[in-house]
């Protein structure tokens, strides 16, 4: 397991979002996580659908299921839930910035978003699904990560987790260049191994009942955020401005983008769906 060099708490997460918000909405658009490319003709827009629409189908979402979507970015998800598949959605994140856009998105009751900490804030009611879209890497306890959802879900409730993953054996070289900036710049407490995400949630109850390395089918997410980024860069002075700006706290992600591109094509990042039920 890849460990950050400095120690992050739901703030540092929070402060990350919020102070690159406008340019994570440029550059990524609603949908803050990767797409999943199916046969490579693919728009970016439909990649990140599609990948939503595999979490859906993992965690047989069925209309009328309540389901909560921890770590819920700007909502996105959890609208593509409650339009197409008929969910009742609860939506969790920490990013004030994030949840002001979802509420001026859908200001009505479903998707019903909150501002609240995974690890600390407990619900009243029970799901039938829960779903994390690349927020399990900000968990600074992974095992109570996994033991909250156990605990919220209904028997025979999935949880699906879409996760950033390193590489089984990363090279020294891999893991002091890529992977631990990687975790320092995108306030990332701990990357594990596929193995070692099995582990903690299978200590939580769970059953593992599918696994997708989607590696291949994700990874040119950051060749196109890449490309982006270097043309606001070229033609937005705002983007200038940030970077030359020593009181930004987040400017270093700028950096993170090109180590991100070459983690993923060497090997030393991976990307996987898994599908976890309690019994």
């Amino acid at each position: 397991m890849i460990s950050a060099a400095s120690q992050f708490d739901a703030a540092v997460v929070a402060d990350h979002y919020d102070e690159l918000d406008v340019f994570y909405r440029e550059l990524w658009g609603e949908h803050v996580h990767h797409g999943l490319w199916v046969n490579g003709q693919e728009s970016p827009e439909v990649a990140v659908r599609h990948l939503v629409d595999v979490v859906a189908k993992e965690a047989q979402i069925k209309p009328g299921d309540h389901v909560i979507d921890i770590g819920c970015g700007y909502g996105a998800a959890a609208r593509q839930l409650t339009e197409y598949y008929g969910a009742e959605v609860t939506a969790i994140t920490l990013s004030l910035a994030q949840h002001a856009y979802a509420q001026s998105v859908t200001p009505g009751t479903n998707p019903v978003y909150l501002i609240a900490d995974w690890l600390t804030t407990d619900f009243p009611q029970s799901f039938k699904g829960a779903i994390a879209i690349e927020s399990s890497e900000h968990m600074s306890d992974r095992d109570e990560f996994f033991r909250r959802a156990y605990k919220v879900l209904e028997a025979g409730g999935r949880f699906v987790v879409c996760a950033w993953l390193s590489g089984e054996a990363p090279s020294s070289m891999e893991i002091t260049w890529l992977l631990r900036p990687i975790c320092d710049e995108s306030r990332i407490p701990y990357l594990p191994t596929l193995d070692e995400l099995f582990a903690s949630a299978r200590a939580a109850g769970f059953e593992v009942v599918n696994s997708q390395d989607c590696t291949r089918a994700v990874r040119r997410t950051w060749g196109i955020i890449f490309r982006r980024l270097i043309g606001s860069l070229l033609t937005d002075s705002r983007y200038r401005a940030f970077l030359r700006d020593p009181r930004r706290r987040n400017r270093i992600f700028a950096l993170t983008v090109v180590r991100l591109c070459l983690a993923y094509r060497v090997g030393a990042m991976r990307y996987g769906i898994v599908t976890l039920q309690r019994g």
